[in-house]
C-alpha cells in the first residue's frame, strides 16, 4: 500500500536505486524536465495502460486544469511513447513552452484526482459493458487539441424543412468576378492565431481547448453606427480562418485547412453579427482547392437566422445570388486556388446569422440523440450502446448493436449482420443525416423495422471521426491523414477509430455472415445519391454486387441515380473501407455518396436536398434490404436480367466507339468488366499520404514483424508447376459445383448461398430452391404480402395476421426530443418505377427455426 504522497514528500529518505534509474531513464527519453530533487517516490510512477482499448494513447503528463470542474475529465494526452529519438526531438521543439511537459508526475487515465488536483490518486470505477450514458450526469464534453481556442457559448440550431422546394441557382452569365484585394489593401476584422502551424502534429487535448483567457478576435465597433460585421468560428465544427473587409459591405474569407495539414479547404461554418437589413453584402471565399464544384452548377450556400428561428421557427435555408465559382488568378502558390463568391441580404437588423457548406451535425448533436435512445425504455431493449474506442483526442467512438432479443442460441446464430458507418470524413455532414434517418426508422415500432431486427444484427458506427467533426476539418483526423485511406493500417495508436472498426468486423465475420457493409459519405462534385461498389472477378457472380444499388434506385427514383454508380476497384482506393471489407469477404461492400447539392431526377429535379430528403433515404436503405432478401427471388432475378441487358448495351456502345463489331449474344461475357467500367477518378476523394512522417519507422517495424509472423507461401517457379496447380484448383471448383445444386440460390438471401449466374429468369428452378437447406425459416424472412404496393407494411412480429394498411409519408421530427413514429415510411411522391409485390407468408414461432451453432453471446451478439 502506497503512503500518502504529501507526507512522503516532506520526509528525508535515502536514495532509492530504482528511483535513480527511472530518473535517468525518463530524462534520457525527454519525458522528465524537473530536477532530481523534485522527483517523488515510485508511488507516483503509475502504470501506462498500453493494452487497454479504452486508453489508446499511452501515459502522458498533465497540469492542473482551472477551467474544468469535473475531475473525471482532467486528462491530457500525448503521442505514443514508442516514438524514435527524432520524434522526441520534434516534440521537445514544438512543446518547449508547453505546460504538458513541465510536470514531474507521469499521469494515467486510469487514476482520478480530487477537485484541487492534489496527489491523492484513486482508481476510476470500471465502466459498464454496453451503456455509455447516464441520465444522472451530463454528456461528455468534446475534447479539443490544446492549441484551439473555443468560445463558451452553446450553438444550437432547430431542424426545419422548407415549405417549398429550394431550386438551384440559375446563372445569368453576368455574375461579377470580384478581384482579390487581400489584407494589404483591406482591413482584417477576424483572424485565428491559435491554429497549429504547418509541420506540427497533435500532442494532447483537453475539454475547452486552449487554456487561458479567450481572446476577442472580432473587430471592435466604434459605435452604434459602425456596420462592420463581427465574425466567429471558434465553436464545434466551425471553420473560418480569416475575414478581410475590402468594401463597405464586402468581405474576403479564408478557410482554415484541416489541422496539421496544408490542404482540404472545402467545409465552412461561421457566424456573423451586427447585420443590416435591406443591404446587399458580398462574401468571397478565396482559398478553395477543388477545380470543380457544385456551386458552379447551381448549388447555393446555407444561411441560418437566429431571429427567424426564434420568431418564425425557420431554420437553415438556401440563400444567395450572383453565385460564381472561379479560379483565383492572384495566387502564386504551389497549387492553384479557387474562389466562391455570392451576395446576400440579411432579413433583420442586429441579427445573428450563420453560414455553412451543408446542414451541420456536430458531435454534441450525436450524443444528444444517443442519450435519448439510451433513456428510452423501449429502444434501449434492442439497441445497446458501447464505446468502440477512444479517438486520438479522447472522444468516444460509439458502436450501436441493434437487434431484437433472441429466444434461443440457434435463433441468435442464424442472424446475419449488416454493418453501417458514417462521418469518416468530418466535413460530409450529409452522411450523418442519412444515418440519423436510418436510426429513426430501425429503432421505431414499424412492422418493417421489427422484422429487420428479428432477422438481422445491425452494427452501426454513427461517427467514425469525432475529432475532425469537433474541430471543423473537412477530410482528416488529428493525425493529419484521410482515415478512409488507412483501413489496412497497423498503427493502432495513430488511427484507433479505423483499427478498432476493422477488427470489430473481423470478429463479426468469425461469428456470422455479413450481408452488407455500407459507409456513408458526401460528394461535392456530383448531384444525386449513388454507390461505389466492387466488381467480382468470378464471372458467375459478375452482376450480383450491382443488384442492391439497382433495387435502391427503384425504391428512391427521385433521389438515387444508378447511372452514377461505379464498381471499379482502383489501386489508389485499396485502403478504403469499401475495398478492404470486400477483400475480407463481404460481397456487398459499398460507399454511399450523397451530394451536397440536390437531385436531377424525377419530381425533385433541380432542387436542393433537405434534411427530410436525406433522412428518408435511411428508410429506403431498410426497405431495399428487405427486398434484397425476399425469399421469393422474382425481383432479384428481374434485376439480374435488367443488369445483363444494360451491360450488353454498354459493351455494344464501347465497341462502336472503337469501330469493332462482334456477336454479343455469344461472347459478351468474355470481356472484362474492368475494361467497360469507367474510372472513379471523378470521385470526391484524395490519395493516401501514407502514415505520418514521424511514424514511418514504426510502421515499417510493425510491418516487418507481421511479415515474419505470417510468411507468404513460396511461389511456384516453373510454368509446369503453375499449370498443374491451376488444373488442380479448376477440378476442385468443378467438383464442388457438381456436388452442389447448379441452380443454387443467390448469396444475398438469408435463406441461401451464392448463386450461379442466370442468363434468364426461366433458368431458376423452384424445385432446386426448395431443396436448399435454409439457415432461417423462410416464412420469417418473407413477411411481405403478395399483391400490395411499396407502402404496405410487413406483418407485425407480434401477430400472425396479414395487414393491408398503408404507410403514411415519411416525416422528419423537428422536436429536440426524439419520438418513435410507428408510421415511418417514404415520402408520398417517392414511388418506385418497378412493380412492387409482396409474397404471402405467416410469421411462425421462433422455436421452429433451423438449428445452427450457438454463440458465446446469445441475446446481443
Amino acid at each position: 500500500m502506497f503512503p500518502a504522497l504529501e507526507t512522503e514528500l516532506k520526509q528525508e529518505t535515502l536514495p532509492d536505486p530504482y528511483e535513480d534509474f527511472m530518473h535517468h531513464h525518463l530524462q534520457y527519453y525527454g519525458y522528465f524536465k524537473a530536477q532530481k530533487s523534485s522527483l517523488p517516490s515510485s508511488a507516483t510512477h503509475q502504470r501506462v495502460w498500453r493494452s487497454s482499448p479504452r486508453y489508446m494513447l499511452n501515459g502522458s503528463f498533465g497540469e492542473r486544469d482551472d477551467f474544468i470542474s469535473d475531475s473525471l475529465e482532467k486528462e491530457m494526452f500525448l503521442w505514443p511513447n514508442c516514438l524514435t529519438s527524432t520524434g522526441h526531438a520534434q516534440i521537445d521543439a514544438v512543446n518547449k513552452d508547453s505546460l504538458m511537459l513541465s510536470s514531474p508526475l507521469l499521469r494515467s487515465r486510469q487514476l482520478l484526482y480530487d477537485e484541487l488536483d492534489t496527489v491523492n490518486p484513486r482508481l476510476r470505477e470500471p465502466r459498464e459493458l454496453f451503456s455509455c450514458f447516464s441520465n444522472k450526469g451530463p454528456l461528455q464534453a468534446p475534447r479539443w487539441p490544446i492549441e484551439c481556442e473555443v468560445i463558451k457559448e452553446n450553438i444550437h440550431h432547430i431542424e426545419w424543412v422548407p415549405l417549398q422546394p429550394e431550386y438551384f441557382y440559375q446563372p445569368t452569365g453576368n455574375e461579377r468576378v470580384p478581384e482579390i484585394v487581400g489584407e494589404e489593401q483591406g482591413t482584417v476584422v477576424y483572424q485565428l492565431d491559435s491554429v497549429p502551424t504547418e509541420g506540427s502534429f497533435f500532442t494532447s487535448s483537453r475539454i475547452g481547448g486552449k487554456q487561458g483567457v479567450i481572446k476577442e478576435l472580432a473587430a471592435t465597433l466604434q459605435g452604434p453606427e459602425d456596420n462592420t460585421l463581427l465574425f466567429e468560428s471558434r465553436f464545434e465544427s466551425g471553420n473560418l480562418q480569416k475575414a478581410v473587409r475590402v468594401g463597405i459591405y464586402e468581405y474576403e474569407l479564408t478557410l482554415r485547412t484541416d489541422l496539421y495539414t496544408d490542404k482540404h479547404t472545402q467545409w465552412f461554418y461561421f457566424r456573423v453579427q451586427n447585420t443590416r437589413k435591406d443591404v446587399t453584402y458580398r462574401f468571397t471565399i478565396v482559398n478553395l482547392l477543388k477545380p470543380k464544384s457544385l456551386y458552379a452548377v447551381g448549388m447555393k450556400p446555407l444561411m441560418y437566422s437566429q431571429l427567424d428561428a426564434t420568431i418564425y421557427n425557420i431554420g437553415w435555408r438556401r440563400e444567395g445570388h450572383e453565385i460564381k465559382y472561379y479560379k483565383n488568378n492572384m495566387d502564386d502558390g504551389p497549387q492553384p486556388l479557387y474562389c466562391l463568391t455570392w451576395t446576400i441580404q440579411f432579413p433583420h437588423d442586429q441579427d445573428t446569422c450563420f453560414f455553412a457548406h451543408f446542414y451541420p451535425y456536430t458531435y454534441t448533436d450525436l450524443q444528444c440523440y444517443l442519450l435519448s435512445v439510451a433513456n428510452n425504455p423501449i429502444q434501449s431493449q434492442f439497441c445497446k450502446l458501447r464505446a468502440l474506442c477512444r479517438s486520438l483526442a479522447g472522444n468516444t467512438v460509439y458502436l450501436l448493436t441493434i437487434t431484437n432479443p433472441s429466444r434461443t442460441p440457434q435463433e441468435a446464430a442464424a442472424k446475419k449482420a449488416v454493418v453501417l458507418s458514417a462521418r469518416v470524413h468530418p466535413g460530409e455532414s450529409n452522411s450523418s443525416w442519412i444515418m440519423n434517418g436510418f436510426l429513426d426508422f430501425i429503432l421505431s415500432d414499424s412492422p418493417d423495422a421489427q422484422l429487420l431486427r428479428d432477422i438481422f444484427v445491425f452494427k452501426v458506427i454513427p461517427m467514425l471521426n469525432p475529432d475532425g467533426v469537433i474541430v471543423g476539418n473537412y477530410r482528416c483526423s488529428l493525425a493529419g491523414r484521410d482515415l478512409n485511406r488507412h483501413y489496412k493500417t497497423v498503427l493502432k495508436d495513430s488511427f484507433p477509430c479505423i483499427w478498432y472498426t476493422k477488427n470489430m468486423i473481423k470478429r463479426l465475420l468469425e461469428e456470422r455472415e455479413v450481408l452488407l457493409y455500407c459507409d456513408f459519405h458526401g460528394h461535392s462534385r456530383k448531384n444525386n445519391i449513388f454507390l461505389y461498389g466492387c466488381h467480382s472477378n468470378n464471372r458467375k457472380h459478375w452482376l450480383h454486387e450491382r443488384v442492391f444499388p439497382l433495387m435502391l434506385s427503384k425504391n428512391a427514383p427521385d433521389k438515387f441515380s444508378f447511372d452514377s454508380c461505379n464498381f471499379k476497384v482502383q489501386k489508389c482506393k485499396e485502403g478504403t473501407g469499401r475495398v478492404v471489407m470486400w477483400r475480407m469477404g463481404i460481397i456487398n461492400s459499398y460507399t454511399m455518396e450523397s451530394t451536397f447539392g440536390g437531385s436531377t431526377l424525377g419530381s425533385k429535379r433541380d432542387t436542393h436536398f433537405t434534411i427530410e430528403d436525406l433522412k428518408s433515404l435511411g428508410y429506403h436503405v431498410c426497405d431495399t434490404i428487405l427486398d434484397f432478401c425476399d425469399p421469393d427471388q422474382t425481383k432479384y432475378t428481374q434485376c439480374l436480367q435488367e443488369l445483363k441487358e444494360l451491360l450488353q448495351q454498354e459493351i455494344h456502345k464501347k465497341l462502336n466507339n472503337f469501330g469493332q463489331d462482334m456477336d454479343l449474344e455469344g461472347n459478351w461475357s468474355d470481356i472484362p468488366l474492368s475494361d467497360i467500367e469507367s474510372s472513379t477518378s471523378g470521385s470526391d476523394s484524395s490519395l493516401s499520404d501514407g502514415p505520418p512522417i514521424r511514424l514511418l519507422s514504426i510502421a515499417d517495424e510493425l510491418h516487418q514483424k507481421m511479415v515474419l509472423k505470417n510468411p507468404k507461401k513460396k511461389r511456384l517457379q516453373t510454368r509446369k508447376q503453375r499449370n498443374e496447380q491451376y488444373q488442380k484448383n479448376y477440378l476442385m471448383r468443378e467438383l464442388k459445383l457438381t456436388e452442389n445444386a447448379p441452380g443454387r440460390a443467390r448469396f444475398a438471401s438469408t435463406l441461401q448461398k451464392q448463386p450461379t449466374f442466370l442468363k434468364s429468369p426461366e433458368n431458376s428452378s423452384p424445385s432446386i430452391r426448395r431443396s436448399e437447406k435454409p439457415r432461417l425459416n423462410e416464412t420469417q424472412l418473407s413477411g411481405r404480402e403478395k399483391g400490395t404496393s411499396l407502402d404496405a407494411p410487413l406483418t407485425s412480429p407480434k401477430t400472425k395476421e396479414i395487414t393491408q394498411s398503408k404507410k403514411p409519408g415519411f416525416t422528419a421530427s423537428c422536436s429536440p426530443k426524439r419520438s418513435t413514429n410507428s408510421s415511418l415510411g417514404p415520402a408520398p411522391d417517392a414511388k418506385p418505377n418497378w412493380p412492387r409485390t409482396r409474397y404471402p407468408a405467416s410469421r411462425k414461432d421462433h422455436a421452429a427455426m433451423a438449428g445452427c451453432p450457438s454463440l458465446h453471446v446469445y441475446t446481443y451478439p
